[in-house]
């Protein structure tokens, strides 16, 4: 008898873990012998529990850094990797693929037929081609037309943000704030729950989505998938939106799986063309034509909103914006410098200097970050960094370009301001008239 194919999975504490789930957790011809981790910081050193790892693995299986892979393809003798994580260029994948070659395993890439699930419910889909595109509020706008359409049970199934004990996390449903405070959400967690919260709807998240399916299931009339990163749905969709930047223009043909998710689009939604160059607009409109002639293209904009645009006039403010959009998605800036430009600041003061411990190291890490500070928050000491820097930030006013109320968390001693933006379509056709082709009721 053959014996089973040892097997890494590297990863980000996210698609790795469902695609361990859908296509090896009881594969006899299998043993996953390690997760690698990265992008995320202090997730390695953990070990994906025995009580969701299966028959298998009665002892669970151990997370390591990635910078450890090569040395555990010859310990263990593996005879296969998997890269299984998100938002990361085609040169980089590459790259890693010659590491794991040059160390003696294959290289393979799970495919969509391999890991989504069927459910017994419609789907939406909302994915983007990098991080930072607009996915969220897209996906939110999705579920309040969906209400408007009859639909008084919508439920969102977010992508996995598993950023602490994965058993406890196995399941979550989130409809209040005491329901994140009760899963102890880091701030990145609690930026794509709480908008649901705050509109009045519920979102599921987790490890273990067959199990998560399972519940939504009974809950749902129609399910709408929040994708994270750039990754690609977890459920198989009825309808797949996906979101591209024109800030970022040829980045939808150059990210994994970004590329994957416009080409497997029913709907691309250009966002941002209110403050993107026409000329990139045009470019991005291009290249989707270009691998997806069949995709209906919709212009989108994020409007900025603020509460007193008149106490930003003249100020010298310090800028917060999302954490994953500056990182991973190699972004400068976000809604908030937007809005600092727009409402007439006097300076952007630059955070940099004042950075402590941890977030200094974020931009060390990132070095492509501007003179922004991004909301880091993967744990209490971060967080307790990310105050820090704030409060020695010289600045007269502080503006939170991030999803959730920021000063709920953390202490922040100048005055603030958040900075909101939502979906809005701009011409025809709009999502509301597809939605209701797709999903209307008589």
């Amino acid at each position: 008898m053959q014996s089973p194919q040892r097997v890494i999975i590297a990863g980000a504490a996210g698609r790795d873990f469902h695609d361990f789930n859908t296509a090896f957790r009881d594969n006899d011809q299998v043993r996953v012998m390690a997760f690698t981790a990265t992008q995320i910081p202090n997730i390695e050193g953990r070990r994906y529990p025995a009580e969701l790892a299966g028959r298998f693995y009665p002892g669970g299986i151990p997370i390591y850094p990635e910078a450890d892979l090569s040395q555990l393809i010859r310990e263990h003798q593996i005879d296969q990797v998997i890269f299984s994580y998100s938002d990361v260029s085609h040169e980089y994948v590459m790259h890693l693929a010659s590491q794991v070659l040059a160390a003696g395993a294959d290289f393979r890439l799970l495919g969509p037929r391999r890991t989504m699930l069927k459910a017994g419910k419609p789907v939406v889909s909302i994915g983007a081609v990098r991080t930072g595109s607009g996915k969220s509020q897209t996906s939110r706008r999705v579920v309040r037309l969906l209400k408007e359409l009859g639909y008084e049970k919508v439920v969102a199934v977010r992508h996995p943000m598993p950023y602490g004990n994965l058993a406890v996390q196995a399941v979550q449903r989130f409809a209040s704030y005491e329901d994140m405070d009760r899963h102890d959400c880091t701030i990145e967690e609690r930026e794509e729950y709480e908008p649901y919260v705050v509109m009045g709807a519920v979102i599921y998240a987790g490890v273990d989505y067959p199990a998560i399916l399972k519940q939504v299931e009974e809950e749902a009339e129609i399910i709408v998938w929040d994708g994270g990163n750039n990754d690609l749905p977890f459920f198989q969709s009825d309808l797949h939106i996906v979101v591209a930047d024109p800030h970022r223009p040829g980045h939808e043909l150059r990210y994994h799986p970004g590329e994957t998710n416009l080409r497997l689009a029913d709907v691309v939604v250009i966002n941002k063309v209110d403050t993107a160059d026409h000329a990139n607009v045009v470019a991005v409109q291009q290249n989707i034509r270009a691998v997806n002639p069949t995709a209906v293209i919709v212009k989108g904009a994020s409007p900025i909103f603020v509460d007193d645009p008149a106490s930003i006039r003249g100020r010298r403010v310090l800028v917060i914006e999302d954490g994953p959009t500056l990182t991973h998605g190699e972004m400068a800036y976000g809604a908030g410098v937007v809005a600092a430009r727009y409402f007439d600041a006097a300076e952007i003061i630059d955070p940099r200097p004042y950075a402590v411990r941890s977030i200094a190291e974020t931009y060390e890490k990132y070095p492509t970050t501007g003179p922004v500070l991004p909301a880091m928050g993967y744990g209490e000491k971060q967080m307790a960094d990310l105050e820090e820097t704030i409060n020695r930030t010289p600045a007269d006013l502080v503006l939170i370009a991030t999803p959730i109320d920021l000063g709920r968390l953390i202490g922040i001693k100048p005055p603030s301001q958040r900075v909101r933006y939502e979906l809005q379509e701009i011409g025809q056709p709009t999502l509301m008239e597809l939605l209701r082709d797709k999903f209307g009721r008589p």
